[in-house]
């Protein structure tokens, strides 16, 4: 199954621009998924059809689908204490009753992933279309599963569950309470989750696009949003510039003239980096089919969103490992790095990002680094201790 996942910055259309992808695949014949994360049905509104917690069709071939995050909070929650009785009746706390509970900030997010790694795994559709949050909440999301595992795995060690058996004994020893055996089974239950989720965004089927006006405010909102997918190894496949304004609206004596002018700009900018496809100003919000219809969206994929980063051998000419990591759009001012045992921080502007190191860098110390056309190239040289001699 392929997926799209569209985000933009606030007010730019990504949620119009995912209707109506996801409407042109249908109507090619594509069995067509659409998510999304708003508490408001503003998909509902573009498709013109009310939206909610259950699938809803909306016209031959498409699916659109608001995941119910309060529902799936309530449950998680009431599985928590279910599971933690022993735990909270030694502490005297009270239950909290499901009517009571209402969704923590971030619960929609929770509950987009979910739905992400449920309608991959069932495979009734051949496209799914994903609604993003605005960009940054977007690039948020896209980073959770890898940072939550990774959290996971520091708190409660997967290696640290092969001694079970010794848990009862060494808490009577230590006169403190072990880790519950529920506590590792649901980590490891977590882990399984979020994985699939990480997959699903690795999987090279998957793109993600970006959506944006072309104006000032847009282009730096691109800059930022290609350069935080590029710290998580992923690009845009296509650029959609929205709301594009027809220049034949813009005579030079009219006061659109000046932003059609800066339009054409940001066009031709973007054309030099990116696919750019444009979609068209109907002079009105879209509603409903026929004006998504109007807007020729385009839903074929561009170039993969998967980027590598390589490790190139040159011990034999420099003695040295480079992996090179495509920064685009990166300040060398702006960029930090740290290395904390088997992991590399790399921290671009306001970005960051914590990466495990290949395995072959792992008995290497790092011996510099340099930003060339957009591309931080990392040299690792091999540490005599641990590196393989050779006769």
């Amino acid at each position: 199954m392929r997926t799209i996942l569209i985000t933009g910055p606030g007010g730019s259309g990504r949620t119009t621009v995912a209707a109506a992808t996801a409407l042109a695949a249908a109507t090619d014949g594509t069995r067509t998924l659409v998510l999304s994360a708003d508490r408001t049905d503003t998909l509902g509104a573009a498709l013109g059809v009310a939206t909610g917690a259950a699938p809803t069709e909306v016209a031959p071939n498409l699916t659109a689908w608001r995941p119910d995050a309060a529902t799936g909070f309530r449950d998680d929650l009431a599985a928590f204490q279910e599971r933690a009785t022993a735990a909270l009746d030694l502490l005297g706390a009270s239950r909290l009753d499901p009517e009571e509970v209402t969704p923590l900030p971030g619960a929609e997010e929770l509950a987009l992933l979910r739905a992400l790694r449920d309608a991959a795994l069932a495979e009734a559709h051949d496209l799914l279309v994903v609604d993003l949050p605005a960009t940054a909440h977007a690039l948020a999301l896209l980073a959770l599963p890898e940072e939550l595992r990774r959290y996971l795995r520091r708190l409660l060690p997967s290696e640290r569950q092969a001694a079970r058996a010794l848990r009862p004994v060494l808490g009577r020893l230590a006169g403190v309470p072990m880790p519950a055996e529920w506590l590792y089974e649901t980590a490891a239950r977590w882990d399984v989750e979020l994985a699939a989720v990480e997959a699903v965004v690795a999987d090279r089927d998957t793109v993600v696009r970006l959506v944006a006006e072309p104006g000032p405010g847009g282009a730096d909102a691109v800059r930022d949003a290609t350069l935080a997918l590029a710290l998580r190894g992923l690009r845009p496949d296509l650029l959609v510039a929205n709301r594009v304004l027809p220049e034949a609206a813009a005579p030079a004596d009219s006061w659109l003239a000046g932003p059609v002018a800066q339009q054409r700009k940001v066009l031709e900018e973007w054309g030099e980096e990116y696919d750019v496809r444009r979609v068209a100003h109907l002079g009105r919000d879209p509603r409903g089919v026929d004006d998504l219809d109007a807007l020729a969206v385009s839903v074929v994929n561009g170039s993969s969103s998967t980027v590598e980063w390589p490790v190139t051998d040159r011990l034999a000419e420099d003695g040295v490992l480079v992996w090179a990591l495509p920064l685009p759009g990166a300040a060398r001012d702006e960029l930090d790095l740290i290395r904390r045992g088997d992991e590399l921080v790399v921290s671009a502007g306001q970005f960051r990002r914590i990466v495990p190191l290949p395995s072959a860098l792992r008995r290497c110390g790092v011996d510099g680094a340099a930003l060339r056309d957009g591309e931080l190239r990392i040299r690792f040289a091999p540490d005599p201790d641990l590196w393989p001699r050779t006769r």
